[in-house]
């Protein structure tokens, strides 16, 4: 597998290097030189998840990783269903949140934890990442003892649920969380910063398990297949998939299925109050606002890092941007669409509701919508309880951890003290 640097073209690296290096220059990201158009999509939606999947990456891979290890990675990764639930005729809810921490990242966490011990060749490596609620525990748990890697969570402090905060911040062993005085968009600005020092970059083995590694993103890919697979085969040729959106690998992931040839019609970027994308699509000016805190926090992003990805595969492909459909919810107006999900008798959480909400709005006669559930309800558990005047069962995976101690440090939003830290 071939990929460049989006930002400066000339710089192109393999499958290998771009798992184990995460960003290129200038910050640029790895984007695939070819994405190859995938020939049988009815035989191979025909197929279990992991068998299905295993053919989608090595269609993506290419011959790098031998078949077996290839085959191997993704059985060990994808050990969890992720099924399609009815919400009414004709829309349906893609359940994420079967993993071992209850989110959709455990999709591409568990897979780039297979990718890079698969790549990594010799010596420690440090993986230093940025959350803003579920990268940090599907990251956390999927490397989670793993020999000679480290890994540090940057979080902003206060900003993510308690019961976020206390699956992933509870492990300790190789596992390092540290809590800014800052939000998301400062998190990731640190990591960005620490991957421009060459001097640390290479004296600890910098890495990064955020949407921007390619491993993760690629993994990403195969549970939209699985979703149009569990349709009715008469629903599968006017889909519509509205992602709820922060960072914007998700729907990166599902514009990739779209271009290797999965029948989606087309998607809706769901955004909560931190609205740039759907600002920009309706006028054409880029220009972020300051994050604010809302209900749906793990879409607390202004400045996504996927966006040029998205950007380059709708140059790629001669798609519009007009075609891409977009909205945003507020918290009040999130809260209603959860409650209104409730009275349709399905239970769900902030993001996907909003995800449900701009769906139910935007679906034409004759369209089949899904949207994605990327938590367990539980995970928000204070919300949703409030807003549903209900009482929620804790999972045993949130149980368990809810009792432990939190093991993080506070850090100010200063790179000077990031990178001693990580030095130390």
């Amino acid at each position: 597998m071939n990929l460049y640097n989006i930002k400066h073209p000339e710089e192109q690296v393999n499958f290998a290097q771009a798992v184990r290096q995460g960003l290129g220059k200038d910050q640029g990201l790895f984007f695939p030189q070819q994405i190859p158009q995938l020939t049988h999509i009815e035989d191979l939606l025909a197929l279990p998840l992991v068998e299905r999947s295993q053919k989608i990456l090595a269609a993506l891979i290419g011959e790098e990783i031998p078949t077996d290890r290839l085959n191997a990675m993704v059985k060990n990764a994808f050990t969890f269903p992720a099924p399609l639930a009815q919400v009414s005729d004709n829309i349906f809810a893609l359940e994420l949140f079967h993993g071992p921490t209850l989110a959709f990242k455990d999709f591409g966490g568990r897979f780039m934890a297979q990718a890079l011990a698969a790549v990594r060749g010799d010596g420690k490596i440090t993986i230093l990442t940025a959350t803003s609620g579920d990268t940090g525990a599907a990251v956390a748990h999927a490397f989670y003892g793993l020999e000679n890697i480290n890994v540090v969570i940057l979080y902003p402090k206060g900003k993510i649920s308690p019961l976020q905060e206390k699956l992933f911040c509870t492990l300790g062993g190789n596992i390092r969380t540290v809590a800014i005085e800052a939000d998301f968009d400062a998190c990731q600005a640190l990591v960005k910063q620490a991957f421009d020092d060459a001097e640390l970059r290479d004296a600890i083995g910098l890495n990064s398990a955020n949407s921007i590694n390619i491993s993760r993103l690629l993994a990403q890919v195969c549970y939209y297949f699985e979703a149009v697979a569990q349709l009715p085969a008469d629903k599968r040729q006017e889909v519509v998939v509205s992602v709820p959106s922060g960072n914007f690998g998700n729907l990166t992931a599902g514009l990739i299925a779209k271009t290797l040839g999965l029948p989606i019609k087309r998607f809706i970027a769901s955004t909560n109050a931190n609205d740039t994308v759907p600002r920009y699509l309706r006028s054409g000016e880029w220009s972020p606002n300051a994050t604010v805190a809302t209900l749906s926090n793990a879409m607390d992003v202004s400045r996504p890092n996927n966006w040029p990805r998205v950007e380059e595969l709708f140059k790629r492909n001669g798609w519009a941007l007009s075609e891409l459909g977009s909205g945003a919810l507020n918290d009040a107006e999130t809260e209603t669409a959860l409650k209104a999900q409730y009275a349709e008798g399905y239970l769900c959480e902030p993001h996907g509701s909003i995800a449900y909400q701009l769906l139910h709005d935007q679906l034409q006669s004759g369209e089949t919508g899904i949207f994605l559930c990327t938590a367990h309800p539980a995970k928000f558990k204070e919300s949703v309880e409030r807003i549903l005047e209900i009482e929620l069962p804790l999972p045993e995976a949130l149980g368990k951890h809810n009792k432990l101690p939190l093991l993080s440090e506070v850090m100010a939003n200063d790179f000077s003290q990031l990178k001693a830290y990580l030095l130390k």
